[in-house]
């Protein structure tokens, strides 16, 4: 076992962790990474779990829990934290979120690549508060990013980051994840439909979508 830096792992912590490595795997088996290209982050009070830079996810162990305070300081581990941390942390101090996750999905990157903002093909941008846009490029791991991926989610959930890949945040790692994987879907929805030659496909207005998320509000069980 590593000596750990700084503070003692608290129990719910190493819950945190479990689950945050959980997420980071799925990324992979899902296709929306490869290798260690994205991130995953959970906060937990003050501290934010993030996963570490340049580390496969199946050799993660409960041992190599990494975490930083909200300005970034490294308090958990050993392990350099991601190199995208400057996103995740922007994202705490500027939203409710509780948890982050980061991917180079193909069909979102590709979306990214074309587009100012993924056009309105399907009611489930609502999930992510309305059209998705796309947050103008930056080098990696940046506060130019950070920066440009804000002004991107401002009123959203989610965003494209061009030439990159997309980030959404979330209430939970579940819900975080559930809208990186929905915005993956409509990215591949959008250029599938638009790759049919002679037809454009038809597009919901922004005052549909508003609808959408009004019903939303109410969606799935209750207690």
């Amino acid at each position: 076992m590593r000596e750990p830096r700084g503070r003692c792992v608290r129990p719910e912590e190493a819950r945190a962790w479990e689950a945050l490595v959980a997420a980071a795997r799925r990324t992979v088996a899902d296709g929306l990474v490869v290798g260690t290209s994205g991130n995953v982050s959970v906060r937990v009070g003050d501290t934010v779990l993030v996963t570490p830079s340049g580390v496969p996810y199946d050799r993660l162990t409960p041992d190599d829990v990494t975490g930083v305070d909200p300005d970034g300081r490294q308090v958990l581990g050993t392990l350099v934290p991601t190199s995208e941390l400057p996103m995740h942390l922007a994202v705490y101090r500027h939203t409710d979120a509780r948890a982050v996750v980061h991917t180079h999905a193909v069909h979102a990157t590709a979306v990214s690549t074309l587009v100012p903002a993924l056009p309105l093909v399907h009611y489930m941008a609502a999930a992510l508060g309305g059209p998705v846009r796309v947050a103008p490029y930056a080098t990696y791991g940046t506060d130019e990013l950070a920066e440009n991926m804000l002004r991107a989610l401002d009123g959203r959930s989610g965003c494209l980051l061009r030439n990159h890949g997309t980030i959404t945040y979330g209430s939970s790692l579940d819900q975080a994840y559930d809208r990186t994987a929905q915005l993956e879907w409509m990215c591949r929805l959008w250029l599938t439909a638009s790759a049919v030659p002679g037809l454009t496909p038809s597009l919901l207005t922004e005052e549909q979508v508003a609808e959408v998320a009004e019903r939303l509000r109410g969606y799935g069980q209750r207690g």
